[in-house]
């Protein structure tokens, strides 16, 4: 029996209509745009090597700013 495969679910457009600057980027979005796992990210954030604030209801959802990501990624590619 052959097994069918079942396609990922693409990721909804988080933001609409907030200006660039107020713009947060999701963990996965991070771990998109840095070609690795949302566990990375996930380490990356605990470790305090990429700055996070917690967002939501019980302020379980993480959310990452443009500025922190360049700065994460910057301090990656010294």
């Amino acid at each position: 029996m052959k097994m069918r495969k079942i396609p990922k679910a693409q990721p909804k457009p988080v933001h609409r209509n907030v200006p660039e600057e107020e713009r947060t980027l999701t963990v996965t979005e991070v771990a998109e745009l840095d070609r690795c796992s949302e566990k990375t990210v996930r380490r990356a954030i605990a470790s305090g090597m990429l700055e996070a604030t917690r967002v939501g209801p019980g302020r379980r959802l993480l959310r990452i700013t443009p500025a922190a990501f360049s700065k994460y990624r910057n301090a990656q590619l010294d």
